[in-house]
C-alpha cells in the first residue's frame, strides 16, 4: 500500500476527513452547541414567522415546520458529540427538522443561506455577551464611585514618572480611574450598536428573488437597523473588530490600575490592605497576606487582551468576502474576552469594596515629602511678582539645600528660603511664616485645586454627581435593550408554540 492510500485509509476517503474533523470540526461543534444554538432556533422561528407573513409558505405548512421547532429537543443537541455524520451543527438540526415535518421542512432555508445566518448568529452572541460585560463594568464604576466618595478628603501623593509629583486625593485618582472606566463603557456600547444591526436578507452574499421582507427580520430578532448592502453584511468583519478593540483597551487600562493597586499593598507603600476573602496565606511565611485576587487579575486582563488581540490578527488575513467559515475559528476568542472582562469587573468591585485604606499613613507622608513645593514657587509668584520660571529657581534650590541638611519639607524654614532668594534674586522674599506654611499644606495645595477636575473635595464630590448620573442612564440603556431582546423572543416562543399546537 502507498504512502497516499495508507493516508486514505487512516483520514478516510470521504469528507470529514479524520484529522480534519479533529482539528476544526469538533471544536468548531463543541463552541456552537454551547453558544450558538439559541440564536440559531430564534432566526429559524423569526424566518419561519416572516415566511408565513409574506405568503411564501402556507399556513399548514407553517404549523408543521412550528411543530417540528418545538419537537427538537434542545438539551439533547447540547450534550450530543461530534459524529461527523453532519458537517456542523446546522446541518444536525436542518435533518432533525426533516424527520420531523418532512420535506416541507427544507422550505425554512428558503431565502436565506448559512452566511446571513450564520453573521446574525454571531452578532447575537456578541450583544448578549456585550451587554453582560457592560452590566458588569457598570457594577464596577458604582463600587468605584462609592469608594471615591469615602475617600474624597484622603490626602496622598500622586505619581508621575514613578516619583513623587504633588499632592492629591484617593478620591481624585479613583475617579481618573472612573473616567478611563467610564471611556471603555463608552466604547463598549458604540460596540454593542454596530454589532446590533441585522444581515438576514442578504443570503450568500447577493440577497434573493424572492419577495422577503429584511425589515421584519431585523425587528422579530431585536437587531435595531439592517445592514444596508448585502455584501457588506457577509463580509463585513469589523463589527467583530470593534468588540475586540474595545475589549482589548478596556483589558489594557484596568491592568494598569490593578498594578497600582497591587504596589500599593506592598508593605512599603502601605497604602491598601485587601480584605480576607481575597487574600491567601504562605504554606511557610506566617507574615504573609498574599493579594492573590490582584494578582489573578493582572495575569488574566493579559490573557483578555491576548485573546483580543488574536481576533484582530485572524481578522487582517481574512479576504473581503464570506468570512462565516473563519469566524468558527475567531468568535470563542471574542467571546473569552469579553466573558473574562465580565468575571474581572465582578471580582475588582468586590475587592475595591471590602479594602482599607491607611489615611495616616499617607497624610504624614504626604506632608513629610517635597510633593507641595509646587505650591510654593506658585505663591512667590503671587507675594513677590516673580516670574515663575525664578521662582522655580529658587525653589528648587531650597529643596536641594533642605534635603542635604536631612529636612522633610514641613520643615523647611523662611530663613532658608531667604537665604537662596538672596543668591538667586539679590533680595528676601516677602512672604511670611504664616503664608511659608500654608504653602507647604498638602490639604491646602489640593483645597485651592478647585479647578474643573481638580482634586479639591468640592470638584471631586460635583464630578461623582455627574458619573452618578451618567451611570444611572447607561444602566437604564444596558436594562433597555435587555428587555427588547427579551420582548422578541418571548413572540418568537409564544408564536411558534401557538401555531405548533394548532
Amino acid at each position: 500500500m502507498g504512502f497516499r492510500e495508507e493516508l486514505l485509509r487512516v483520514e478516510g476517503a470521504s469528507f470529514p476527513g479524520k484529522t480534519y474533523a479533529e482539528v476544526v470540526l469538533e471544536p468548531a461543534f463543541n463552541e456552537a452547541k454551547n453558544q450558538l444554538l439559541d440564536p440559531m432556533m430564534a432566526i429559524n422561528k423569526a424566518h419561519l414567522i416572516m415566511l408565513k407573513e409574506r405568503g411564501l409558505v402556507k399556513e399548514e405548512q407553517a404549523q408543521q415546520i412550528a411543530k417540528a421547532i418545538s419537537a427538537l429537543d434542545l438539551e439533547a443537541l447540547r450534550s450530543s458529540s461530534y459524529t461527523g455524520q453532519f458537517e456542523d451543527l446546522f446541518f444536525q438540526v436542518e435533518h432533525q427538522l426533516l424527520e420531523h415535518a418532512g420535506d416541507i421542512a427544507g422550505n425554512l432555508h428558503l431565502a436565506r443561506s448559512r452566511n446571513d445566518m450564520g453573521i446574525a448568529i454571531y452578532r447575537m452572541v456578541l450583544r448578549e455577551k456585550l451587554s453582560v460585560t457592560l452590566s458588569s463594568a457598570l457594577h464596577l464604576m458604582e463600587h468605584l464611585l462609592a469608594f471615591a466618595e469615602e475617600h474624597a478628603e484622603t490626602v496622598m501623593i500622586g505619581y508621575t514618572h514613578t516619583q513623587q509629583a504633588q499632592p492629591t486625593t484617593m478620591a481624585h485618582y479613583m475617579m481618573a480611574v472612573v473616567d478611563s472606566l467610564g471611556r471603555d463603557i463608552r466604547r463598549l456600547t458604540a460596540a454593542y450598536t454596530n454589532c446590533n444591526r441585522s444581515s438576514m436578507g442578504s443570503a450568500a452574499l447577493t440577497t434573493s428573488g424572492f419577495a422577503i421582507s429584511r425589515e421584519r427580520m431585523k425587528e422579530l430578532l431585536a437587531f435595531d437597523e439592517l445592514i444596508d448592502n448585502s455584501y457588506d453584511a457577509i463580509g463585513g468583519a469589523d463589527y467583530l473588530g470593534e468588540v475586540a478593540s474595545a475589549v482589548q483597551m478596556a483589558a489594557i487600562n484596568l491592568g494598569r490600575v490593578v498594578q497600582d493597586l497591587l504596589l500599593w499593598c506592598t508593605q512599603e507603600f502601605a497604602v491598601l490592605k485587601v480584605g480576607a476573602p481575597y487574600v491567601q496565606i504562605s504554606s511557610i511565611m506566617p507574615q504573609k497576606r498574599n493579594p492573590v485576587s490582584l494578582e489573578h487579575m493582572r495575569a488574566l486582563l493579559s490573557s483578555c487582551a491576548g485573546n483580543a488581540g488574536t481576533v484582530l490578527t485572524m481578522i487582517h488575513n481574512t479576504p473581503f468576502g464570506d468570512i462565516v467559515d473563519t469566524e468558527d475559528d475567531m468568535q470563542p476568542y471574542a467571546w473569552k474576552s469579553l466573558d473574562m472582562m465580565d468575571r474581572i469587573y465582578r471580582l475588582l468591585a468586590a475587592v475595591i469594596g471590602t479594602m482599607d485604606v491607611n489615611k495616616e499613613v499617607l497624610r504624614k507622608r504626604t506632608e513629610g515629602s517635597f510633593a507641595t513645593v509646587t505650591e510654593l514657587a506658585d505663591t512667590l509668584v503671587r507675594t513677590d511678582g516673580l516670574t515663575f520660571r525664578k521662582a522655580h529657581h529658587i525653589v528648587s534650590d531650597v529643596v536641594h539645600k533642605a534635603l542635604a541638611a536631612g529636612l522633610a519639607a514641613n520643615q523647611i524654614t523662611l530663613s532658608l528660603v531667604n537665604e537662596v532668594a538672596m543668591d538667586v534674586i539679590g533680595r528676601k522674599v516677602s512672604m511670611d511664616e504664616k503664608t511659608l506654611l500654608q504653602a507647604l499644606d498638602p490639604v491646602h495645595f489640593i483645597a485651592i485645586r478647585d479647578l474643573p477636575g481638580g482634586p479639591s473635595p468640592k470638584e471631586v464630590k460635583r464630578m461623582i454627581e455627574l458619573r452618578k448620573q451618567q451611570r444611572a442612564s447607561d444602566l437604564q440603556w444596558v436594562q433597555q435593550v435587555n428587555d427588547s431582546r427579551q420582548r422578541a423572543q418571548q413572540y418568537l416562543d409564544e408564536t411558534i408554540q401557538r401555531w405548533s399546537e394548532t
